[in-house]
């Protein structure tokens, strides 16, 4: 608080001065202790407050797993175009002119050929056939072989018949075997030995080539031995087979 003083003459101005300065000590008191009860009451309030504790701070953290991130995909290679070819004037063909001479002596030459071919393929089934005629032959010869020794091996009856000696068994009639052609070209001659039987009417049977015999005289020797003709031989009055009778062709080339 300010006091103001002014000053004037001391006579006229004392009572004034003592009154009013008590007015002014009374309040500057009561302002003093109004200020010294605020500032008790706020220690006070101060002093009966505790203080806020604070709470820790905790930090959380959380794993979080990310997706990988995708491939970014690859650029598309260019593409090279091919430049369009320029087209090409090709040349016609010439046709060959060919000589008719010479396409006859083509032709004519490919015939020969064809036909020496078929000649050989004929040729060579003739020999097959002939081979196997053989084979046939032969195994039936053997065959009668083991028939005759069977019989042979038979015990004689007590009135056995004389000996016939068959070389000595001629034919009444007979035909020579043509000569083979084959034979002829290729100048070819032998000899083919055919065994048969003789029946009890004079004629052959079963007719078989022997061996050592061509193969190109086997089928003429065959057909000539089935035209032969005996005299059927007799045996107690009685006509009976001859067995074995042989006869041999000579082929020769004159």
């Amino acid at each position: 608080m300010t006091a103001m003083i002014t000053h004037g003459p001391a006579r006229t101005m004392a009572p004034r001065a003592t009154s009013g300065l008590c007015r002014h000590s009374v309040a500057a008191s009561l302002a003093v202790m109004l200020h010294v009860g605020v500032l008790a009451a706020l220690m006070v309030e101060w002093s009966a407050e505790k203080p806020p504790v604070q709470a820790p701070r905790v930090m959380h953290t959380q794993l979080v797993m990310l997706p990988p991130a995708p491939a970014p995909a690859p650029a598309p290679e260019p593409v090279a175009v091919a430049p369009t070819p320029e087209p090409v004037a090709v040349p016609a063909p010439v046709k060959p002119t060919v000589d008719p001479q010479i396409q006859a002596q083509k032709l004519e030459k490919a015939a020969l050929t064809r036909k020496r071919v078929e000649q050989k393929k004929l040729e060579q089934q003739q020999e097959r056939l002939a081979s196997e005629q053989q084979s046939r032959e032969l195994e039936q010869q053997r065959q009668a072989r083991e028939r005759l020794a069977a019989e042979r091996a038979r015990p004689a009856p007590a009135a056995a018949t004389p000996a016939f000696d068959s070389r000595q068994y001629q034919p009444l009639s007979k035909q020579a075997p043509d000569y083979p052609e084959r034979a002829l070209d290729k100048s070819i001659e032998g000899d083919c030995s055919v065994e048969y039987t003789v029946n009890t009417q004079g004629r052959v049977e079963n007719p078989k080539v022997l061996e050592g015999c061509h193969p190109l005289f086997m089928r003429p020797s065959l057909a000539a031995a089935n035209t032969f003709r005996y005299q059927p031989r007799m045996v107690d009055g009685k006509p009976v087979p001859v067995p074995a009778v042989r006869n041999t062709f000579h082929y020769r080339i004159k």
